[in-house]
């Protein structure tokens, strides 16, 4: 396909694509597909090789947020029978990512739920940002607390926070849609402010809310614009007691469609896939692989994500490599640059590293969600063209409970 090819050059030469070939990216034909991914697949292995980031989530403080997000199972009047706690002691949130550090994680999310953090917020995540970097020699740290107030992004850099995720989610068109208690210029503000404050922004979407392939070319131009160097693309998990939860729009292909159409819009950052890649893409995650370069580790914010074990078999059986704490994620010109807002020129891209899909601090599309991954079990399977609902399970271990974390 000549479209295929301009977006293969266009990509190795950081170039932008223009919005009627992102646009044709997301209406290609299953048929087309796997021209689709081997084509994404070039520029991904040409700036990332064959290596996978792993990114471990800690939820420090789970459910009770007074934002109104509606695919968050922590929004105000969620009925979602999520576990809610306060805040972790430093040592607990530390236990917890060393966990994840010891099945692979190269960086640590740190999220939080609520609007944004308080001073005193700051000072306690600050304090486990020391532990766990203390704790575990040569991890990343990243925050995502909410929206971000003067001061604040700065005093998270100076106790080492390496990154800070806010994502954008969808686009601005369609924002107030979805969110009303905030706007999508707050998120916006944020973003800004962790990079102006030396931080290594992190800022993704989410898909599968009902959006058009208008909204989701919308939101990852934005997205490049905004420059993060990390881009966490999740794929909504449609929980019971929210106001999303029936909404069951994505399937395995399209899935890879909007991969696919993300990687070539930003051909030289970090692509992670975030939460519900095990509910949506289900057995085709290692053709994911060929796409994004940077995964999450075992469980989400509030769901059960698929096991560590098997998220390492497949990384390995699908012909990648675990990106050691040796390697630097991004290409050398990004990294060179300082992974800030403006340090590239403007065909470089959009984003690098962490999200947590999270955002501010809630999940959903944020960041977690589910269970099994495709663990098969004794009841039938649905049909193709059914909701999955069996892969939706809240989480019920690790962080904020007695048991063992999923890493």
């Amino acid at each position: 396909m000549d479209l295929l090819n301009t977006l293969v050059d266009k990509g190795l030469r950081r170039e932008t694509p223009t919005r009627a070939e992102a646009l044709a990216v997301l209406a290609t034909s299953d048929d087309d597909l796997l021209d689709v991914v081997a084509a994404a697949g070039k520029v991904r292995r040409h700036w990332f090789g064959r290596r996978v980031k792993l990114n471990y989530l800690v939820n420090l403080k789970s459910g009770l947020c007074p934002e109104d997000c509606s695919y968050c199972s922590q929004r105000l009047g969620s009925k979602a029978d999520i576990l809610k706690y306060t805040w972790l002691k430093p040592d607990e949130a530390s236990r917890a990512a060393a966990a994840g550090v010891a099945g692979g994680a190269k960086r640590v999310c740190l999220v939080a739920s609520g609007r944004g953090p308080t001073d005193r917020d700051v000072a306690r995540v600050s304090d486990t940002i020391r532990t766990i970097k203390e704790q575990n020699e040569g991890v990343e740290v990243c925050a995502c607390l909410g929206l971000l107030s003067d001061g604040q992004a700065e005093r998270l850099r100076e106790a080492g926070a390496d990154a800070y995720n806010h994502n954008l989610n969808t686009s601005e068109g369609t924002y107030g849609e979805i969110t009303t208690t905030h706007t999508y210029a707050d998120r916006v503000d944020t973003v800004n402010k962790a990079h102006a404050a030396g931080l290594s922004a992190c800022s993704g979407l989410i898909a599968g809310m009902g959006e058009s392939d208008e909204d989701l070319v919308d939101v990852v131009f934005a997205l490049r614009e905004l420059d993060p160097d990390s881009v966490p693309v999740n794929f909504l998990i449609p929980f019971e007691g929210t106001p999303l939860a029936k909404e069951w729009n994505l399937t395995p292909q399209r899935c890879l469609r909007i991969l696919a159409m993300v990687r070539f819009v930003c051909p030289d950052v970090e692509v992670r896939i975030a939460g519900g890649r095990e509910v949506h893409l289900r057995s085709m995650q290692p053709l994911a692989l060929h796409l994004a370069n940077s995964i999450f580790l075992g469980d989400y914010l509030t769901s059960e994500g698929q096991a560590g074990k098997a998220d390492l078999e497949m990384i390995a059986d699908a012909g990648f490599e675990v990106e050691g704490t040796d390697r630097v994620t991004l290409p050398e010109h990004r990294a060179a640059a300082g992974g800030g807002c403006g340090s590239h020129e403007p065909a470089a891209g959009c984003g690098s590293h962490e999200g947590a899909a999270g955002c501010g601090a809630h999940e959903g599309g944020g960041c977690g969600a589910h269970e099994g991954g495709g663990v098969c079990g004794s009841a039938p399977v649905p049909r193709v063209d059914e909701p999955r609902t069996d892969l939706v399970a809240v989480r019920r271990r690790g962080a904020g409970t007695d048991l063992a974390p999923n890493a």
